[in-house]
Order: C-alpha cells, then sequence, then structure tokens
C-alpha cells in the first residue's frame, strides 16, 4: 500500500488560504496533500470577493489595482491561467493576458498654495519583463538607496532644466570611473569635492547625487558618516537655492518635494543603519512614517504632499478609520515603496479587466477543483479547539467547530459559480434554489458573509486524526478574535496579536454613468487618483469593464471610489445584520455629499445649474428608481459598500505592531499554520501580495515546499 494522503483543513477562502491549497496540490507533490477549503458563505475571495448584480455588473469591496512588483500574486496567476486552459474562442478572458493590462498614468490630488485642487499626473516608464518573471531580483538596503539617490540626481536635473540654473562653466567632475569603483577611491573623492568647495548649489548638488549612488551601494566597507555626511551637503546645497523659488511654480514645488522626502529617506536609512541592521527595515516599525521623515528632516510641506498623502490613502492608513490621524509603520512603508518605485516590472499598475472574482478567484477555483480540491461553502468558523500540550509545551489543534448557514440540496456541492457573456462569474448573493428551504431565513435580512449573523442551519465538528490532519486558519484579521478564544486562552502571543494589530472598516461606492469622462470634465486618459479629499480619497476610471457586464446600451463611463470608514468603539456588536445596513446608510450618506460638493473638482461638467451633481447622469439597470426625477434618490441605482464585517476589515501596518505579528512558519502549533495578510510574512501590508506570500509560507510550514528562496521579498533569516 502507499502511503496515505496528508488531509488539510483550510478555513477561509481568500488569497492566503487559496494560495495554500494551490502549493499543496501541485503536480509535482504527487497527491501528498488532500485539501478540504471551509468557507462562510457563497463565495470565495475574503476582501477581494466581487459579485454579479443588476445588468451584471460588476460589484467589489472596492477598488482593487495590483502593482507591478507583486511577484508571487503575479506568478501564481500566471501559472492558474496556464493550467486553466480555457478556449478563447467561447471565454473572453481566457489568458493571463486577457486578464491583466498595465496601467501607468497615475495622477495625485495635489492641493496647490494658489487654492485649488490640481491633479498631479504621472506616466512611470514601462519596467523590463513581466511581473512574475523567474528572474525577479533581490534588492538589499544598500541596492535601493542608491537607487534613491539615482532618482534624486534626477528630480535636480529636471528642477535645473525648468528653472534655468546655469550649469557651471567647469564643473568639478571626478575622473573616476563610478561603475567599478573601489571603497578608498570613492572615499578620496568625496573628500575632494568637499575640499574643493564644489559642493554648493544645485550644480554641486547634482554632482555629489553622482558619487552618492556609489558611495551608498558600497556600504558597508565605507563608513556610514562619510555617506551621511555627503547627504546632508547635498541637501544644503539645493535647499539653499530651491526653497525660495518653489513658491510660484506648482511643477518645480513637486519635484522639490519628491527630492526632500527621498533626501530624508536616505539620511534615515543611513542614521538608523538599516543596510546593517539584521532587522532591516523593521528595525524603524516603532515610527509613524511622517514621523520618521520629519526626524530625518523632511519639511512639512514635504511630509504633507499629495505624494504622501497618496501612499497614507491607497493604504488605508488612518487608525480608526479617522482621517485626522494618520498612522503608517515607517518600516513598512519604507519597504513597501522602495519595491513599489524601484522593483515593478511592466507596469506601476495593472488593472483586471473583469471584477476581482472572475478575475481571480473563478479560476482558482476551476483550477483547485479540477485537482480535487473540496470546497465546503456556508461553513462559519466558530472555535478552534486546542489538545492539552505535550510534553514540551507544544499545543496542537484537535478540533474546528463551524456553524452551518444553509445545507445543500440532497447533499451535493454547492455549485458557486454563474456564466456571464461566457466567463464564469460569482454572483452577489446566493442562489437559493440549490439550499434546503427549510435551512434558510425566508426573509432578506440573512446575511451569510457575516461572523455575526445570528442564523444557524446546524453546527459541525472537524476532530483531528478522523477528518484532518494539519489545519490552516487563513481568516481575516478581524475575525479572529470571535473564532481563536482558545488560542488567545493558551498563549500570551496570540491575546497580544489580536488586541494590538490593527485593522479598519472601508467604504466604496461605483457609478455607471451616461457621460463619457471627457463629456463629465476630464480630459486626461483613464486614470487612478489618491489624494483627494474626504470621505473618498481615492477613484479609479474602470470604464473598460462596460463592455463585460451585461447592459443593453453600454455606459459612457464607470467610477470606483473607495476609502477608509471611521471605525465604532470596539464593544458594539460590529456584526448584527442591523449595525450593518447602519453603516451601509452612513455610506450612502456620505457618496452623495461628496458627489454634491467635491467632484466638480475632478469633473467640471457633472454639476448641474445649482452647482449639484447631475444626478440625471446615471444608469439605471432597472430603469426604474429615480426614473423622471433629476434628484440624489437615483443614486439609490447604483452600488455602495460598508465593509464593517469582521472578514472584511482592512489589515493596517500601525507603528509598533510589527513585533505582534505570527508568522506562518511559527513552531508553536505541531498541526496547525496561520496565513494572511496579518502574519508576519515578509511585506506585512494589507494588500494581495502580503496575503499570497502568506499562503505559500503556510505551506512551506506544512509541506517544505515551495523553498523559502522561492518567495520573492522574503527576506527574513
Amino acid at each position: 500500500m502507499g502511503k496515505q494522503p496528508v488531509r488539510v483543513a483550510i478555513v477561509g477562502g481568500g488569497c492566503a488560504g487559496l494560495t495554500t491549497a494551490f502549493e499543496l496540490t501541485r503536480p509535482e507533490l504527487e497527491g501528498a496533500h488532500t485539501v478540504t477549503v471551509y468557507q462562510m458563505g457563497f463565495r470565495l475571495g475574503g476582501k477581494g470577493a466581487s459579485g454579479r448584480g443588476p445588468a451584471g455588473r460588476i460589484e467589489e469591496h472596492g477598488l482593487h489595482l495590483w502593482m507591478g512588483y507583486y511577484e508571487n500574486a503575479f506568478r501564481l496567476m500566471r501559472e492558474c491561467y496556464a493550467e486553466l486552459g480555457r478556449d478563447r474562442g467561447t471565454c473572453p478572458i481566457a489568458t493571463f493576458s486577457d486578464a491583466f493590462k498595465p496601467d501607468s498614468f497615475n495622477v495625485a490630488a495635489d492641493w496647490s498654495p494658489s487654492g485649488r485642487w490640481l491633479p498631479w499626473k504621472v506616466h512611470f516608464p514601462a519596467g523590463v519583463g513581466l511581473p512574475g518573471d523567474p528572474s525577479a531580483r533581490r534588492f538589499s538596503v544598500s541596492d535601493y538607496l542608491s537607487r534613491a539617490a539615482a532618482l534624486v540626481q534626477t528630480l535636480f536635473v529636471a528642477i535645473r532644466e525648468r528653472t534655468g540654473v546655469p550649469a557651471a562653466a567647469e564643473p568639478y567632475r571626478t575622473e573616476l570611473p563610478l561603475d567599478d569603483a573601489k571603497p578608498d577611491r570613492l572615499a578620496e573623492a568625496v573628500a575632494r569635492l568637499v575640499r574643493y568647495g564644489m559642493l554648493a548649489g544645485l550644480t554641486g548638488a547634482i554632482e555629489g547625487l553622482r558619487l552618492l549612488g556609489p558611495v551608498l551601494g558600497a556600504l558597508p566597507e565605507l563608513p556610514q558618516a562619510l555617506a551621511l555626511g555627503l547627504v546632508e551637503g547635498i541637501d544644503r546645497a539645493a535647499r539653499s537655492e530651491l526653497e525660495r523659488l518653489i513658491e510660484e511654480d506648482d511643477e518645480l514645488r513637486r519635484l522639490w518635494e519628491i527630492a526632500d522626502i527621498v533626501l530624508a529617506v536616505i539620511r534615515g536609512s543611513l542614521t538608523f543603519r538599516l543596510a546593517t541592521d539584521p532587522r532591516g527595515f523593521d528595525a524603524i516599525d516603532a515610527y509613524d512614517s511622517r514621523e520618521w521623515l520629519k526626524l530625518n528632516g523632511a519639511s512639512d510641506r514635504a511630509v504633507n504632499s499629495a505624494f504622501i498623502r497618496a501612499l497614507y490613502d491607497l493604504a488605508f492608513a488612518y487608525e480608526g478609520g479617522d482621517a485626522d490621524r494618520p498612522r503608517m509603520s515607517a518600516g513598512c512603508a519604507l519597504r513597501g515603496a522602495f519595491r513599489a518605485f524601484f522593483t515593478y516590472r511592466g507596469a506601476f499598475f495593472w488593472k483586471m479587466q473583469a471584477g476581482m472574482g472572475d478575475i481571480v478567484f473563478a479560476p482558482l477555483y476551476e483550477v483547485l477543483k479540477r485537482r480535487g480540491v473540496r470546497f465546503e461553502f456556508f461553513h462559519r468558523l466558530q472555535n478552534l479547539g486546542l489538545g492539552r500540550p505535550d510534553a514540551g509545551g507544544r499545543h496542537h489543534v484537535r478540533a474546528i467547530d463551524f456553524d452551518i448557514q444553509a445545507r445543500v440540496l440532497r447533499g451535493k456541492e454547492y455549485q458557486p459559480l454563474e456564466l456571464h457573456a461566457g466567463l464564469p462569474c460569482w454572483p452577489s448573493k446566493p442562489d437559493r434554489s440549490q439550499l434546503e428551504t427549510g435551512s434558510v431565513p425566508a426573509g432578506a435580512a440573512w446575511d451569510p458573509e457575516s461572523q455575526g449573523d445570528p442564523h444557524s442551519a446546524g453546527t459541525r465538528q472537524l476532530r483531528v486524526g478522523r477528518d484532518f490532519d494539519l489545519a490552516v486558519l487563513a481568516v481575516g484579521l478581524g475575525t479572529l478574535p470571535y473564532v481563536s478564544r482558545e488560542l488567545m486562552e493558551a498563549d500570551e502571543r496570540w491575546r497580544d496579536m489580536v488586541r494590538n494589530l490593527g485593522s479598519v472598516p472601508t467604504q466604496a461606492f461605483q457609478l455607471w454613468l451616461k457621460p463619457s469622462m471627457r463629456d463629465l470634465g476630464w480630459t486626461d486618459g483613464a486614470t487612478n487618483l489618491s489624494g483627494f479629499v474626504e470621505p473618498f480619497d481615492t477613484w479609479a476610471d474602470m470604464t473598460h469593464l462596460g463592455g463585460l457586464e451585461g447592459w443593453r446600451e453600454r455606459p459612457g463611463a464607470i467610477a470606483y471610489f473607495c476609502n477608509a470608514l471611521r471605525d465604532v468603539p470596539s464593544g458594539y456588536e460590529r456584526g448584527t445584520p442591523a449595525f450593518v445596513a447602519a453603516q451601509h446608510e452612513i455610506v450612502r450618506s456620505n457618496a452623495v455629499d461628496f458627489l454634491n460638493r467635491e467632484i466638480v473638482h475632478l469633473w467640471p461638467k457633472a454639476t448641474d445649474g445649482a452647482g449639484l451633481f447631475r444626478w440625471s447622469a446615471l444608469m439605471d439597470p432597472a430603469a426604474r428608481t429615480g426614473a423622471g426625477r433629476e434628484d440624489e434618490t437615483c443614486f439609490a441605482s447604483q452600488y455602495w459598500t460598508a465593509n464593517v464585517r469582521a472578514s472584511d476589515r482592512y489589515s493596517q501596518a500601525l507603528p509598533g505592531t510589527a513585533k505582534y505579528r505570527i508568522s506562518p512558519l511559527d513552531p508553536s502549533y505541531d498541526n496547525l499554520a496561520v496565513a494572511g495578510d496579518w502574519t508576519d510574512c515578509g511585506l506585512n501590508m494589507g494588500c494581495v501580495e502580503a496575503a499570497v506570500m502568506s499562503g505559500r509560507l503556510a505551506a512551506h510550514a506544512l509541506a517544505q515546499f515551495p523553498s523559502l528562496a522561492d518567495i520573492v521579498g522574503f527576506d527574513h533569516p
């Protein structure tokens, strides 16, 4: 007889859980594991779940953009589509290149000293290769700093060209071939630059930056004091010349703000010795990013610039969802920014060509089903039961307790997907025709995707040795307090993690409009914008999705908006249907007010004669709601959501919290691994890439596959 496969129970069907399943069921492992995924509700995806609503329109939790440095996530999807092998003749999205398209035009909403919003438009150049290519380079802190120095040099050259500041007639140039200069010769060149007094003015700063890149690349062989002194000299030389020039020129001001920030990053990295500290970026985790930048010389203007605001907005980095409390770990911010700007491939952003459920989770579901993975929907986790510790104090999971939210007719497997224009998709609501009538409530209040929904059609307990051998906890961070009570009681680290890691609710709404973006007054191309005014600081033009929805007449424009949502006191019953409905109404009111007051700054032709939003511009899939009216009741035909359920809360990287994260590699439990963007996964941010990295780490913990060296960006010992 052959060796029996190991039975793995994965609780949670988001990116982390499905990545773990994908890795454990690879053909090269030759069936060593049988995997069952247990999922609350009727669809996979976690915070990335989407569904199809009226007119086949795509309804998302929010805006989902993939970044060009998501090496692990893109590799997963490229392999998934290759294995899926869809027929392009019958399915409109058959390949990876159909599913993801590069998107390099981005905007930061900049508030000019002249007292108006001025979009700051940036076209990122194409990066070499595609994310997920096998040749991804691993960068050290010194590599990143060298690239940062080169960026500042480019900015200063652009500033010199814009201001007309003349280059010196005979600028001091080292005769040193800097590409292969030895540390002692670099040190000599820096000394000569200072000795001859050439580190003055913008031209001197540019020459200093020409040396700074190789000096930073030579760390730690060169003394950090040498590099730090050079940075200080460059900063003084440029600042003295530029501060007086930027007040009347918005473009010059923006270039200097970026240079100011990057110089502070370089100075701070040297001061805190990040290139030699074994903790790497986590050495500055205790600081808020803005706080750390100011500590290292960045001006107030720079740390409050559109660029920094956009970074906080994209990470929902507001404690408690309060826009007046921006908080993000300096270490996480620096790691993420370095990877985003210096390692992206193909494009800075990539846009999915349908909903995230359609592009990511339906293909993963189909591939995993073919591999023999079983999916148990309508299983709401209630508790992980621990067995008695062994002689070494190690615990194990002895039982997994679920509420059964609904029962499928005749004990069959629930079939979750439906076709839209030939594309397998998730619906926005469960298919009640597949469920036993007596097992689900008749009314509309049933919320099978909420941990706090009171309905239960029964219970189920899995027992170790009988139903599973190994378990993976891959639920959302907000769910942990409800499902890990025994872990918290037995393990101080779990208590600290659950109590200290931050999560925040988010809000989003989507518009389908009759006019085009140009007709609304946005004259540039399709864009992604952040750094705008609250309560919706981020907008993306998603008009390209209209062709895969089911409208009789294709929308002229589609727009997605999102932001953090102010939290409620922790003792409040966040998950009850009444609470979710109340928060839903708050988001509706926020959206209506935002459209009436603020959208004119982006879409100047979207208002009526009274200066309010032109409600008749909205498309109604039912052609009933608000018909014949031109007031805010028309908004009822659109889509909006308050992501306040426990499983929907966004994982944050608050200062000082990295030490509380538990790694998927943690050996404390001999049959349990954790997976999610809330774990210590090497990126530690709320994003797809962190979730996929964590899922790959969890698979390694259980099967020693994939190798740690194969997980791009995992730099921990």
